[in-house]
Protein backbone atom coordinates (compact mmCIF):
# COMPACT_ATOMS: atom_id res chain seq x y z
CA UNK A 1 0.00 0.00 0.00
CA UNK A 2 1.37 3.58 -0.79
CA UNK A 3 2.38 5.70 2.24
CA UNK A 4 0.17 8.53 3.27
CA UNK A 5 0.20 11.97 1.62
CA UNK A 6 2.04 13.43 4.09
CA UNK A 7 3.31 17.05 3.23
CA UNK A 8 0.60 19.82 1.74
CA UNK A 9 2.73 20.57 -1.25
CA UNK A 10 1.78 17.42 -2.66
CA UNK A 11 -0.31 18.45 -6.04
CA UNK A 12 -3.14 16.26 -5.17
CA UNK A 13 -3.53 18.72 -2.28
CA UNK A 14 -2.94 21.70 -3.85
CA UNK A 15 -5.83 20.69 -6.49
CA UNK A 16 -8.20 19.78 -3.25
CA UNK A 17 -7.42 23.62 -2.09
CA UNK A 18 -7.94 25.28 -5.63
CA UNK A 19 -11.36 22.95 -5.52
CA UNK A 20 -12.42 24.16 -2.07
CA UNK A 21 -11.44 28.20 -2.36
CA UNK A 22 -12.73 28.74 -6.60
CA UNK A 23 -16.02 27.82 -7.69
CA UNK A 24 -14.34 28.74 -11.43
CA UNK A 25 -12.22 26.10 -10.52
CA UNK A 26 -14.96 23.36 -9.86
CA UNK A 27 -16.86 24.64 -13.08
CA UNK A 28 -13.28 24.03 -15.20
CA UNK A 29 -13.07 20.68 -14.08
CA UNK A 30 -16.52 19.70 -13.34
CA UNK A 31 -15.58 18.62 -10.18
CA UNK A 32 -16.79 19.91 -6.27
CA UNK A 33 -15.85 17.98 -2.97
CA UNK A 34 -17.99 16.59 -0.99
CA UNK A 35 -16.75 16.13 3.20
CA UNK A 36 -18.04 13.31 5.64
CA UNK A 37 -19.21 9.52 5.30
CA UNK A 38 -22.69 10.31 5.56
CA UNK A 39 -23.13 12.97 3.29
CA UNK A 40 -20.94 10.88 0.81
CA UNK A 41 -23.07 7.80 1.28
CA UNK A 42 -26.34 9.86 0.02
CA UNK A 43 -24.35 11.18 -2.84
CA UNK A 44 -23.08 7.25 -4.35
CA UNK A 45 -26.86 6.68 -3.51
CA UNK A 46 -27.84 8.89 -5.85
CA UNK A 47 -25.67 8.10 -8.27
CA UNK A 48 -23.11 10.84 -8.28
CA UNK A 49 -19.59 9.87 -9.65
CA UNK A 50 -17.05 9.79 -7.09
CA UNK A 51 -13.56 9.36 -9.16
CA UNK A 52 -11.35 9.66 -5.68
CA UNK A 53 -11.53 9.73 -1.97
CA UNK A 54 -8.93 11.06 0.45
CA UNK A 55 -8.79 9.37 4.34
CA UNK A 56 -7.08 9.87 7.12
CA UNK A 57 -7.45 6.55 8.98
CA UNK A 58 -6.40 8.38 12.31
CA UNK A 59 -10.10 10.04 12.06
CA UNK A 60 -11.91 7.33 10.32
CA UNK A 61 -12.14 4.19 12.45
CA UNK A 62 -11.28 1.00 10.46
CA UNK A 63 -15.38 0.17 11.10
CA UNK A 64 -15.90 3.61 9.25
CA UNK A 65 -13.38 2.23 6.73
CA UNK A 66 -14.99 -0.78 5.92
CA UNK A 67 -18.66 0.65 5.37
CA UNK A 68 -16.43 3.54 2.72
CA UNK A 69 -15.45 0.67 0.61
CA UNK A 70 -19.40 -0.50 0.48
CA UNK A 71 -20.47 3.09 -0.76
CA UNK A 72 -17.67 2.92 -3.52
CA UNK A 73 -16.69 1.29 -6.39
CA UNK A 74 -13.67 -0.27 -8.44
CA UNK A 75 -13.53 3.40 -10.51
CA UNK A 76 -12.20 5.19 -7.45
CA UNK A 77 -8.92 6.08 -6.05
CA UNK A 78 -8.48 5.70 -2.92
CA UNK A 79 -5.54 8.12 -0.88
CA UNK A 80 -4.86 7.53 2.75
CA UNK A 81 -3.67 11.21 4.29
CA UNK A 82 -2.21 12.31 7.07
CA UNK A 83 -4.00 14.05 9.81
CA UNK A 84 -1.58 17.08 9.92
CA UNK A 85 -2.12 17.58 5.92
CA UNK A 86 -6.09 16.12 6.27
CA UNK A 87 -6.42 19.02 8.94
CA UNK A 88 -5.61 21.29 5.90
CA UNK A 89 -8.03 20.41 3.65
CA UNK A 90 -10.93 19.68 5.99
CA UNK A 91 -13.51 22.62 5.65
CA UNK A 92 -15.41 22.11 8.88
CA UNK A 93 -14.41 21.08 12.33
CA UNK A 94 -14.59 18.28 13.50
CA UNK A 95 -14.45 16.11 10.30
CA UNK A 96 -14.78 12.73 10.32
CA UNK A 97 -11.42 11.98 7.85
CA UNK A 98 -13.36 11.59 4.58
CA UNK A 99 -12.89 13.98 1.83
CA UNK A 100 -13.58 13.10 -2.04
CA UNK A 101 -13.89 14.56 -5.64
CA UNK A 102 -17.48 14.21 -6.90
CA UNK A 103 -18.61 15.05 -10.35
CA UNK A 104 -22.17 16.92 -9.42
CA UNK A 105 -25.10 16.24 -12.04
CA UNK A 106 -25.20 19.11 -14.49
CA UNK A 107 -28.85 20.45 -15.57
CA UNK A 108 -31.02 22.23 -17.36
CA UNK A 109 -34.69 23.37 -16.79
CA UNK A 110 -35.50 21.20 -20.21
CA UNK A 111 -33.84 18.03 -18.10
CA UNK A 112 -36.23 17.98 -15.62
CA UNK A 113 -38.84 15.35 -15.14
CA UNK A 114 -42.00 17.11 -13.79
CA UNK A 115 -45.02 14.67 -12.25
CA UNK A 116 -48.23 15.76 -13.56
CA UNK A 117 -48.91 17.98 -10.72
CA UNK A 118 -45.16 19.31 -9.40
CA UNK A 119 -43.99 21.20 -6.37
CA UNK A 120 -41.04 23.63 -6.93
CA UNK A 121 -39.18 25.39 -4.74
CA UNK A 122 -36.98 28.74 -6.64
CA UNK A 123 -34.51 30.56 -5.12
CA UNK A 124 -33.52 34.47 -6.88
CA UNK A 125 -29.95 35.62 -6.48
CA UNK A 126 -29.25 32.94 -3.42
CA UNK A 127 -25.73 33.85 -2.21
CA UNK A 128 -25.26 32.39 1.04
CA UNK A 129 -24.33 28.71 0.27
CA UNK A 130 -25.82 27.78 4.24
CA UNK A 131 -29.03 29.12 2.75
CA UNK A 132 -29.12 27.19 -0.20
CA UNK A 133 -28.16 24.18 1.19
CA UNK A 134 -31.19 24.49 4.29
CA UNK A 135 -33.52 25.34 1.93
CA UNK A 136 -32.25 21.74 -0.34
CA UNK A 137 -33.04 19.42 3.14
CA UNK A 138 -36.45 21.31 3.19
CA UNK A 139 -37.29 20.27 -0.08
CA UNK A 140 -35.94 16.85 0.21
CA UNK A 141 -38.09 16.30 3.45
CA UNK A 142 -40.86 17.57 1.49
CA UNK A 143 -40.02 15.69 -1.22
CA UNK A 144 -40.33 18.75 -3.44
CA UNK A 145 -39.96 17.56 -7.09
CA UNK A 146 -36.91 20.32 -7.63
CA UNK A 147 -35.86 23.08 -6.32
CA UNK A 148 -34.52 25.96 -9.61
CA UNK A 149 -32.12 28.70 -8.39
CA UNK A 150 -33.03 31.77 -10.87
CA UNK A 151 -29.30 33.88 -11.24
CA UNK A 152 -27.40 32.32 -8.33
CA UNK A 153 -24.22 33.94 -6.93
CA UNK A 154 -22.95 31.23 -5.34
CA UNK A 155 -22.65 27.64 -7.48
CA UNK A 156 -25.25 25.18 -7.00
CA UNK A 157 -21.67 22.86 -6.05
CA UNK A 158 -20.34 24.54 -3.53
CA UNK A 159 -18.86 22.38 -0.82
CA UNK A 160 -20.54 24.44 1.92
CA UNK A 161 -23.73 24.18 0.26
CA UNK A 162 -23.12 20.31 0.44
CA UNK A 163 -22.41 20.67 3.91
CA UNK A 164 -25.25 22.74 4.66
CA UNK A 165 -27.63 20.21 2.95
CA UNK A 166 -25.77 17.06 4.48
CA UNK A 167 -25.98 16.00 0.60
CA UNK A 168 -29.47 16.83 -0.38
CA UNK A 169 -28.09 18.79 -2.90
CA UNK A 170 -27.93 15.21 -4.67
CA UNK A 171 -30.98 13.89 -3.67
CA UNK A 172 -33.21 16.74 -4.80
CA UNK A 173 -32.96 17.83 -8.87
CA UNK A 174 -31.32 21.18 -8.62
CA UNK A 175 -31.00 23.73 -11.89
CA UNK A 176 -29.72 27.11 -12.45
CA UNK A 177 -31.08 29.46 -14.74
CA UNK A 178 -32.16 32.94 -15.83
CA UNK A 179 -35.55 34.95 -14.88
CA UNK A 180 -36.76 34.94 -18.69
CA UNK A 181 -36.34 31.23 -18.93
CA UNK A 182 -37.62 30.36 -15.97
CA UNK A 183 -40.69 32.51 -16.20
CA UNK A 184 -41.37 31.22 -19.94
CA UNK A 185 -40.96 27.48 -18.74
CA UNK A 186 -43.38 27.77 -15.98
CA UNK A 187 -45.56 29.46 -17.86
CA UNK A 188 -45.28 26.53 -20.88
CA UNK A 189 -45.90 23.66 -18.49
CA UNK A 190 -48.69 25.51 -16.68
CA UNK A 191 -47.39 26.16 -13.38
CA UNK A 192 -48.33 28.78 -10.98
CA UNK A 193 -45.91 31.14 -9.50
CA UNK A 194 -46.57 32.81 -6.05
CA UNK A 195 -44.04 35.12 -4.99
CA UNK A 196 -43.13 35.81 -1.45
CA UNK A 197 -43.02 39.29 -0.58
CA UNK A 198 -43.89 41.97 1.77
CA UNK A 199 -46.01 44.47 -0.64
CA UNK A 200 -49.20 46.45 -0.24
CA UNK A 201 -51.38 43.38 -2.59
CA UNK A 202 -49.70 40.15 -0.66
CA UNK A 203 -51.92 38.70 0.71
CA UNK A 204 -51.22 35.79 3.40
CA UNK A 205 -50.61 32.32 2.34
CA UNK A 206 -53.22 30.23 4.22
CA UNK A 207 -55.25 32.42 1.67
CA UNK A 208 -54.03 30.44 -1.45
CA UNK A 209 -54.64 26.91 -2.87
CA UNK A 210 -51.10 25.17 -4.04
CA UNK A 211 -52.78 21.55 -4.76
CA UNK A 212 -52.13 22.04 -8.52
CA UNK A 213 -48.39 22.86 -10.12
CA UNK A 214 -47.17 25.39 -7.89
CA UNK A 215 -43.85 27.17 -8.32
CA UNK A 216 -43.06 29.66 -4.82
CA UNK A 217 -40.51 31.80 -5.07
CA UNK A 218 -38.30 32.90 -2.40
CA UNK A 219 -35.60 35.87 -2.52
CA UNK A 220 -32.45 37.18 -0.48
CA UNK A 221 -32.90 37.85 3.00
CA UNK A 222 -30.93 41.12 2.22
CA UNK A 223 -33.34 42.16 -0.76
CA UNK A 224 -35.82 39.94 -1.22
CA UNK A 225 -37.41 39.24 -4.79
CA UNK A 226 -36.68 41.94 -7.90
CA UNK A 227 -39.81 44.11 -8.31
CA UNK A 228 -39.44 42.61 -11.79
CA UNK A 229 -39.88 39.05 -11.18
CA UNK A 230 -42.87 39.98 -8.24
CA UNK A 231 -44.48 41.66 -11.34
CA UNK A 232 -43.90 38.90 -13.42
CA UNK A 233 -45.78 36.33 -10.97
CA UNK A 234 -48.86 35.13 -10.75
CA UNK A 235 -49.87 35.74 -7.30
CA UNK A 236 -47.95 37.73 -4.04
CA UNK A 237 -48.26 35.58 -0.62
CA UNK A 238 -46.65 36.87 2.77
CA UNK A 239 -46.25 35.23 5.76
CA UNK A 240 -48.15 36.86 8.57
CA UNK A 241 -45.66 38.55 11.31
CA UNK A 242 -47.28 38.60 14.51
CA UNK A 243 -44.32 40.07 16.49
CA UNK A 244 -41.53 42.94 16.09
CA UNK A 245 -39.74 41.48 13.10
CA UNK A 246 -41.62 41.76 9.45
CA UNK A 247 -39.72 38.70 8.41
CA UNK A 248 -38.28 35.46 8.80
CA UNK A 249 -34.93 33.52 7.38
CA UNK A 250 -35.74 32.86 4.00
CA UNK A 251 -34.68 28.75 4.78
CA UNK A 252 -37.58 29.04 7.59
CA UNK A 253 -39.85 30.87 5.33
CA UNK A 254 -39.59 28.41 2.75
CA UNK A 255 -40.03 25.48 4.95
CA UNK A 256 -43.62 27.22 6.16
CA UNK A 257 -44.76 27.71 2.50
CA UNK A 258 -43.46 24.27 1.25
CA UNK A 259 -44.69 22.37 3.81
CA UNK A 260 -48.53 24.33 3.82
CA UNK A 261 -48.47 23.02 0.29
CA UNK A 262 -47.58 19.58 1.29
CA UNK A 263 -50.40 19.30 3.65
CA UNK A 264 -53.02 20.88 1.77
CA UNK A 265 -52.11 18.03 -1.10
CA UNK A 266 -52.13 15.32 1.40
CA UNK A 267 -55.60 16.60 2.49
CA UNK A 268 -56.58 16.65 -1.12
CA UNK A 269 -55.40 12.84 -1.70
CA UNK A 270 -57.41 11.52 1.96
CA UNK A 271 -60.43 13.01 0.73
CA UNK A 272 -60.14 11.72 -2.67
CA UNK A 273 -59.23 8.44 -0.89
CA UNK A 274 -62.36 8.60 1.46
CA UNK A 275 -64.78 9.06 -1.73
Amino acid sequence: MPDAISSPHNPRIKNLLRLQQKASERREQGLTIIEGLRELTIARGAGVVVPAVFVCAELLPEAGQRQLRQVLDDATEWFDVSKAVFEKVAYREGSDGVLALARPPQRRLADLELPQNPLLLVLEAVEKPGNLGAVLRTADAAQADAVIVCDPRTDLYNPNAIRASIGCVFTVPVVATSRPELLSWCQQHGIRTYAAALTPQARPYTDYDFRGPTALLMGTEADGLTPELIAACDETIIIPMRGYIDSLNVSTATAVLTFEAVRQREVADMQRGGR
